[in-house]
This record gives structure tokens, C-alpha cells and sequence, in this order.
């Protein structure tokens, strides 16, 4: 991934601009959209404006937060069509994704990053946290997410992580799940006291009216610069990568809790004829228990996964895709830093 050419101080994360009118803040947050679904459709329809270079802007925007937050949830809404997967278990995503959308002109460069893991210290683990320190080293702003009205000891570990020299925003999501205005205050005053966040933004990842409203707060802290990738592109993530990450979305959908998260998902071939994707790929576990359980009775668990994988990757590439899973069992391999390398890990 490619640095910004420059980046600046925003002025906002001074500790003047710190001090937010709560009120103003809160409703702001509170109000709800009056458009329709036509409205919103037609919003999001706007024609791309070509843009000369010397107006443009962009950078690069880290997500980052404890596992299981709904940073994958925000980056597929900011970026309009999914490129991390998402699922109830923590630590879904475990490499960096970048996902893209211009709007205006300013190109937007989400990162999608790990969820920061202190309970295992394993070498996948050890992986995982090397890209989320890389990821958040290396942007023009951080946008930290957290539970509007909460903040544990696993939200302030990634917050002492963070660089002092670039700008954080707090993004409280599920702002909506707030029944009373007071309820929330005391908290944002406890916020301000925590760290010199740029901003404090109260929203809902669910709700398209505060994600759009989310770009041009994000816009403020972006450099002057010709744009890093092209108008219409989403993801810098090849197919062959998309298609292992959603194998392994089902797979942890569909077998809950009961399967370590550090089963994993390899594409052992990758090939296109026309609009047609053939994939071959191994889901790799750690006990024979386990391959058991992924299999399912008579085989019916593979061939859901397999089924549902298909079905999305063929309405996200509009074409036909045959699709082939096997399950291996590959002992200790979230502890051999050898292997974990192997498996595509950085």
C-alpha cells in the first residue's frame, strides 16, 4: 500500500476544537431522514463528475476498534458493496483491506483492520496485531469505533495504540440503540477527558443518512493530491482473495461458535473463462473434531457453505462461478509463525 504524498496536523484535533457543543452534537445525531428509498437510491445514482487533478483529494482512513465492534459492517456501507466480511465471531477479518469510493472530489481509502486481539498471544495473533500497528502508522486519519455509551478495558488497549501525530475521530455507533439524550452526555464529556479526538460523531452504521453524512467530516482531514486509484474501483483486493474471504465468512456463519476462529480458508486454483470463475479451495482446521464439524451429516454443512459462497460471489461478479471445497486438518498451524506465512498472514 502507498503512503499519502503529504500529510498535515489537522487543525480540528487541537484541544480547542475538542471542546464540542454536546447539544448541537446529539442532535444532530437524533435527527432521523425524512427522504424515501427512492430518494436515497437516486442520491447515491449521481453521475461521476470527471475532476481535474489539480482539485483532487484523498488519503487514506484507518478502522479500526476491539474485535466484534462493526468496523467491517461500516467500511462495505462507506464503500456502498461488501469487501470484508463480517460475522458474529471476533476476529472475522484478518487482514488489511482497503476498500474505495470517490465522492465528489475527494477519493475516500478505507482501511479495514483486525480487531486489536490481548487474550491469545499465538503467532496468528501475533500477525494479526503487526497489521493493525502497520495500518494505523501509515494513514491520514483514524476513525476508532466503539459502542456509543460504552468503553471497556479492550476499547481503551486500542486506543493507547494510536499515533499522536495523526487526527482521531470517535465514531460511536449504534447510536440509535440510545433511547434519552441524557443518557449518552455524561458518557461524550468522559470521552473528551480520554484523548484529543479531532471529533466525536454519534451514528449508525445501519442507517444510510449517518454514513452519508460521515464523508465530508472525513473529507476535512484528507490532503490536496491526485487520487491513489481510479474513480470507479472499490477494492485494491484481487477476486481470488474476495472469494477465500467470503468461504470463510460462511463457514464461520454456519458453524457459530463451535469452530476456533483460527480455522482458515486457502484457494488452491483460480481461474476465469469469460465471466466464468472456476475455484478450488481447502478450508484448514486444526483437529479432525473439527473437520467434522465443518463437513456437517452427510456432508450437508460443506455444501451450504459452498452453496451460499457461490451464490454471493455470483451476484457480486455477475457471472457463473463453479465452486470446489475440501476440508484438511493442518495441526498447530495459528502457532507456526512458518505456516501462518504461508497461509497469506503478514
Amino acid at each position: 500500500m502507498t503512503a499519502p504524498s503529504s500529510r498535515k496536523p489537522s487543525s480540528a484535533s487541537s484541544e480547542a476544537d475538542v471542546n464540542v457543543n454536546l447539544d448541537q452534537m446529539l442532535a444532530q445525531a437524533l435527527r432521523r431522514p425524512a427522504a424515501d428509498a427512492q430518494q436515497e437510491a437516486t442520491e447515491q445514482a449521481a453521475p461521476t463528475v470527471v475532476v481535474p487533478e489539480a482539485e483532487q483529494r484523498g488519503g487514506y482512513v484507518a478502522i479500526v476498534g476491539k474485535p466484534n465492534v462493526g468496523k467491517s459492517t461500516l467500511i462495505n456501507a462507506l464503500v456502498g458493496q461488501k469487501v470484508s466480511i463480517t460475522s458474529r465471531k471476533a476476529q472475522t477479518t484478518r487482514h488489511r483491506i482497503t476498500g474505495l469510493r470517490t465522492v465528489g472530489a475527494t477519493q475516500f481509502v478505507f482501511v479495514d483492520t483486525p480487531g486489536f486481539q490481548t487474550k491469545h498471544g499465538n503467532a496468528l495473533n501475533r500477525s494479526l496485531n503487526k497489521t493493525v500497528l502497520g495500518a494505523v502508522n501509515d494513514v491520514d486519519l483514524i476513525v476508532l469505533v466503539v459502542e456509543a455509551g460504552r468503553f471497556d478495558a479492550a476499547d481503551a488497549k486500542v486506543l493507547a495504540l494510536l499515533p499522536s501525530n495523526i487526527p482521531v475521530i470517535l465514531l460511536a455507533n449504534k447510536f440509535d440503540l440510545i433511547h434519552r439524550r441524557a443518557e449518552l452526555a455524561p458518557w461524550l464529556k468522559d470521552m473528551q477527558t480520554r484523548h484529543p479526538f479531532a471529533e466525536i460523531v454519534p451514528m449508525s452504521a445501519q442507517r444510510l443518512k449517518d454514513i452519508e453524512r460521515l464523508y465530508p467530516i472525513f473529507d476535512r482531514y484528507l490532503p490536496q493530491q491526485p487520487w491513489l486509484f481510479g474513480a470507479d474501483e472499490l477494492t485494491d483486493r484481487s477476486e481470488r482473495f474476495l472469494a477465500s474471504e467470503l468461504i470463510r465468512e460462511k463457514l464461520f456463519r454456519l458453524t457459530g461458535d463451535e469452530l476456533p476462529y483460527t480455522s482458515t480458508v486457502i484457494i488452491d486454483s483460480f481461474t476465469e473463462e469469460g465471466k466464468m470463475r472456476r475455484i478450488a479451495a481447502t478450508i484448514v482446521v486444526e483437529r479432525e473434531a473439527h473437520k467434522g464439524m465443518v463437513i456437517g451429516e452427510k456432508g450437508e454443512k460443506l455444501k451450504r457453505i459452498g452453496t451460499e459462497t457461490r451464490m454471493e460471489l455470483e451476484r457480486l461478479w455477475s457471472g457463473k462461478v463453479f465452486l470446489e471445497i475440501w476440508v484438511k486438518v493442518r495441526s498447530g498451524w495459528a502457532d507456526d509463525e512458518a505456516r501462518v506465512r504461508s497461509f497469506g498472514y503478514e
